[in-house]
């Protein structure tokens, strides 16, 4: 079983969140909001699986390059 990390493109802050732990994703799911500069930047899932891990909640403030998200496929 493999796990795929779900990186930040950018730094900003989580605007919703649109998964839990344990959900189904397909690839290119969307999986949370992100605000950046009065931006919304859909983060999607780059794989089929199950959400292994939620590392962000609303309102947090996150990274380039942060793991978000974990999905083992």
């Amino acid at each position: 079983m493999a796990v795929e990390e779900v990186l930040s493109e950018v730094s900003g802050t989580v605007w919703k969140v649109e998964i839990e732990v344990g959900a189904k994703v397909q690839a290119g799911d969307q999986l949370l909001i992100l605000e950046s500069m009065k931006m919304e930047i859909p983060v999607e899932a780059p794989i089929s699986g199950e959400v292994w891990e939620v590392l962000v909640a609303e309102g947090d403030p996150v990274s380039e390059d942060q793991v978000l998200v974990t999905i083992s496929g």
